[in-house]
């Protein structure tokens, strides 16, 4: 099981979960700093950024083998569209799992 810690950052507290190769850090602590009441928003703002796709591409590739580069092709012809949305919860649904 992952350890918890919790560094502190220009008067915020950001949550880390602590794995065996591997360490998470919280977004939405990160974007409670800038939108307190709101920091979902944020983070959905930052993800229709085709630059944040393209990171979160290389990032896939790099440590899911599972990652699906069709459904990927089909998000990007979507970013910088006015009626793209993404989540969080929508990448992993979207393009995360292959299911031919």
């Amino acid at each position: 099981m992952a350890k918890k810690a919790t560094i502190h950052v220009q008067e915020t507290d950001i949550s880390i979960l602590l794995g065996n190769e591997q360490d998470y850090f919280s977004l939405t602590d990160i974007a409670k700093r800038v939108n307190p009441v709101q920091p979902a928003d944020l983070i959905a703002n930052w993800m229709k950024n085709r630059d944040t796709i393209e990171l979160l591409e290389i990032w896939e590739k790099l440590h899911n083998p599972n990652f699906n580069l069709l459904r990927l092709e089909e998000v990007k012809k979507e970013v910088g569209l006015n009626r793209f949305l993404i989540s969080p919860t929508k990448w992993n649904t979207w393009v995360w799992w292959y299911s031919p």
